[in-house]
Parts: C-alpha cells; structure tokens; sequence
C-alpha cells in the first residue's frame, strides 16, 4: 500500500480523537462553512469558545471584566511576533490582571484565567484540520491546528515519509514559512510540530532546527520527547 500525506493527516486526526479531542474540519466552521465559528480567513482565534470557556472559569468576575480580559489576547503592543507571543503567554499561564467596581462602590483587583490548568476535562480541547489563514497577501493552510478554549495552541505540518523531499526538514522549513506570511496564527502558539509520518519533532516557536527534539511517544494529553534533531 502506497502512504500519502492526507494518510498521515487522517492517522494525527485520528490520534486526537482517541484523547478525547473534537474534530471539526476546517471547512465547516471557516467563514462560508457549514457551522462557521469565525467571521473572516483572517480570524484565527475562535471567539465564542474562548469567551464560553472563560465564563466557566471565572464565574465570580463580571461580564465585563471577563470581556476586557479576552481583549488583551486581541491588541498588539508590539510588531514583534516573538514579544507578542512572550506577551500572550504570560496571560495564558499566570491569568489575566482585571479591575473592577463592586456593590459597595470599591474597586476590585483580580484575575481572569483563560485556561483551567486544574481540572483539564473543563477546557474545550479541539482539533482541525486543512485551516486556511489570510493575513496579506499570503493564503495558506497548515495541515493541523489544535485550539484550547479556541485559542490555537499547537500546529503540525505533516509530510509523506514515502516522498524522497518530503522530510521532516521540509515540513520544518514550511512552519517557518507560515510564522514569516500568517504571523497572526502564531500569537497565541505554544508548540509546533513537523512530522513525515514516521518521526515527528517538536519545538517553540523561536526553536531553530536544532532545538526540535523527538517525539518519544504521547502521554494523556500532553507529550514526551527525548532526543536532537538529527541531520
């Protein structure tokens, strides 16, 4: 039997599902789609998860607060991709800083979490793939993006380990392509991973080649990983 990429995209999928992630194809919830959950191929966040998630999290914080708070994940304070991913990271693991008034007329300091890193079955764990981003002049659509609470945290490319170019370095190079021509997919980006279906090797975002260790195998949700990058 001859493999080809959209066997190994299926065999990802199909890793996600058994861990209790959603699949949504991307064609159903882009713009035009059958469910759509974001208003443009420019939109790479989905909003009305995220704000459902951060309701239940945060039951005690005001509708408002809760809002600002999910702004912070929308404004740039910097043109660097790489600050505004520091940026944003922080939000996600330490919360979001918020004020607000109370009954009595004081303002109140407190924090809006994005994420329960407590009780992990209480976030919004999903997978698609094929979701295609506009951002300029560039059209392009990586093999797979996994969003928590809507937020696209992680994305794979994938090749064919039966094609003689299609290697694990080139679907390295073709992450590197995305960051450089959709930098907005990659704000929120915690992981990447580039695979031929046989190896896959997973790094951050500002990893260079070098610094993408192996996937030794996975564990519940997250993963374990051993090993350099071999040329």
């Amino acid at each position: 039997m001859t493999i080809n990429e959209d066997m190994v995209e299926q065999a990802a999928l199909g890793i996600f599902a058994d861990l209790g992630y959603t699949y949504a194809p991307a064609a159903h919830i882009a713009p035009d789609g059958s469910a759509p959950e974001r208003t443009a191929y420019s939109d790479v966040i989905l909003t009305e998860r995220l704000a459902a998630a951060v309701g239940r999290f945060n039951p005690s914080i005001p509708a408002e607060a809760r809002a600002d708070a999910v702004r912070q994940l929308f404004i740039t304070e910097t043109p660097s991709l790489v600050e505004e991913n520091r940026r944003i990271h922080r939000l996600l693991t330490e919360g979001v800083d918020v004020e607000f008034v109370v009954a009595d007329g004081e303002i109140k300091g407190d924090k809006v979490w994005l994420i329960d890193f407590d009780q992990a079955e209480n976030n919004d764990w999903l997978v698609t793939n094929q979701f295609t981003v506009v951002e300029g002049r560039h059209n392009r659509r990586p093999d797979i993006v996994v969003f928590i609470n809507g937020l696209p945290l992680a994305i794979i490319e994938l090749k064919n380990a039966a094609g003689e170019q299609a290697t694990v370095s080139a679907a390295f190079n073709q992450l590197q392509t995305y960051k450089a021509q959709v930098p907005a997919l990659f704000r929120t980006n915690a992981v990447l991973v580039a695979s031929d279906g046989m190896l896959a090797r997973i790094g951050s975002l500002t990893a260079e080649r070098g610094a993408f260790h192996a996937v030794a195998h996975g564990d519940g949700r997250g993963w374990r990983f051993h090993a350099a990058w071999s040329t």
